[in-house]
């Protein structure tokens, strides 16, 4: 199970990096880089998670226009990540762009469409975006686009991965934020889960960032986690 818990390493420094990287080394086999590490770090981020022996989940959430996104993917996917993400909202075309892009680059990551941030609810989504869906519906709707698109799967919330599945198919992948441990602050987060209902629901990855990166024994905690998945 350890292999589908990836770890959110939302650091800005090189050493603070290095530091967790180090400290994790011993049970996480999978490391997300996000915004704040990567434009921090730049490609230097993905080398030293590569020289630790990690995969790499590079988290941009890319969302442009197709040609800027192609060519962004193209260059990215060099870099030797495992999985790569775009904004599903970008759309069909540029979605396939994206596919396109990673397809002529040097490697060939898992490409990922994200539906709706779980920072997100249904008062955001109605009153705020415009979007006058269920929040549910939406997601599955992203989805099916993403699919249609050629994409290996989606970055959804635990709570729309089992209808996910049955439109997409059990084999179309669904990358899980928003896991909290127990009775643990939220934070930013609106539509949340622990790891084992997570699981259960038909998630193929978890990532947790917080509840592991800001504990005092970040190995401990993710090893306990990866005990209560089995």
């Amino acid at each position: 199970m350890k292999d589908k818990i990836i770890v959110a390493c939302d650091v800005s420094s090189k050493d603070e990096f290095i530091h967790l990287a180090r400290k994790l080394q011993k049970s996480a086999s999978f490391i997300k880089i996000g915004m704040e590490c990567f434009y921090s770090l730049g490609n230097e981020s993905v080398t030293i998670a590569k020289d630790f022996g990690y995969k790499v989940f590079l988290d941009l959430k890319l969302h442009d226009i197709p040609n800027t996104v192609e060519r962004s993917c193209r260059s990215l996917s060099r870099l030797g990540v495992d999985i790569l993400n775009v904004h599903a909202l970008g759309g069909l075309e540029m979605m396939k762009a994206a596919k396109q892009g990673i397809q002529t680059g040097t490697n060939s990551p898992l490409l990922i469409g994200v539906t709706h941030l779980t920072s997100l609810n249904q008062t955001s989504l109605n009153g705020e975006l415009g979007i006058k869906k269920e929040i549910l519906q939406s997601t599955i709707d992203l989805a099916i686009l993403t699919k249609k698109a050629g994409l290996d799967g989606v970055v959804s919330s635990a709570h729309e991965v089992k209808e996910i599945k049955k439109a997409c198919g059990s084999d179309f992948l669904a990358i899980t934020p928003g896991i909290r441990l127990g009775t643990e602050n939220q934070h930013d987060q609106k539509r949340v889960m622990n790891p084992a209902e997570a699981f259960s629901e038909g998630s193929d990855y978890l990532v947790i960032g917080r509840s592991i990166t800001n504990s005092d024994n970040p190995d401990k905690i993710f090893n306990k986690i990866a005990q209560e998945l089995l």
